[in-house]
């Protein structure tokens, strides 16, 4: 930037000018992030939709927010891993030796904050069918509605062949690029935390027995998230960030 300022506009600043100027606006340009804006058309029905199954569930019926954590890795350190002390963290090596991968099915009941999972060798439609029946197992009979995400593995023909004869069993969408709306997807960020990204695996079968351990305590004494936010405020937040976004590209395009 001290460089264009002279070439362009014939000022001389240093380079501790232009980092203190940055650090004052809080301008960051080392960093960078990534967003995503739902084209989905009927983005505002969908969220009505599932958010209404969040704040006001069917009276009687069971919620179930289920997801696939694909390709989790085992991840084994090369040299073992220095335990906490005091005043001294937990420490790992940075390179690793990987062991294969799992892909982990969840099913998160929306109501009692429960979880059933499943680690499976691959994702696609059969593999997903097969964990959808054993999460309704336990309520069979009841009215069940399942909120999944819009992969094609969740729409295949078997799948919709089940669903005809499973009438009490009921899909929501969430909308295309809103996977965030998936209660069961705050559930993968805390196990990832808690337990994946800390571990160190010889085998996949360690993996996979770690993860079964983390559910059976998760369950020992769990409880559901609180979702408060409503669709009207989840819309109106939507908007604005689309405007705010657009204006963003617009100031852009004037700048060049």
């Amino acid at each position: 930037m001290a460089r264009y300022l002279k070439r362009h506009d014939a000022i001389d600043v240093s380079h501790n000018f232009i980092a203190t100027l940055w650090r004052q606006r809080g301008l960051k340009p080392h960093r960078q992030g990534t967003f995503k804006l739902s084209k989905d058309p009927a983005f505002a029905d969908k969220i009505v939709d599932v958010v209404g199954l969040y704040l006001e569930p069917p009276v009687g019926a069971i919620v179930l927010s289920v997801d696939e954590k694909t390709q989790v890795q085992a991840l084994d350190r090369t040299q073992p891993q220095l335990p906490l002390d005091f005043e001294k963290t937990a420490k790992h090596t940075h390179d690793y030796v990987r062991h294969g991968t799992t892909n982990l099915f969840a099913a998160l009941n929306v109501g009692t904050g429960e979880v059933i999972g499943s680690c499976r060798p691959s994702r696609n439609g059969a593999e997903f069918l097969a964990f959808i029946k054993k999460a309704i197992a336990p309520y069979r009979g009841q009215e069940i509605h399942v909120i999944v995400d819009n992969l094609s593995t969740h729409t295949t023909p078997d799948i919709e062949k089940w669903l005809t004869k499973h009438k009490n069993v009921t899909f929501h969408f969430t909308p295309t690029g809103s996977s965030w709306l998936n209660q069961i997807e705050i559930w993968f960020g805390i196990i990832t935390r808690q337990s994946i990204r800390r571990g160190t695996f010889k085998s996949v079968r360690h993996l996979i027995h770690t993860i079964n351990n983390y559910i059976a305590n998760w369950n020992i004494d769990c409880t559901p998230f609180t979702w408060t936010a409503t669709p009207d405020e989840i819309l109106a937040k939507v908007r604005l960030v689309e405007l705010q976004t657009q204006q963003l590209f617009d100031s852009n395009k004037n700048l060049k």
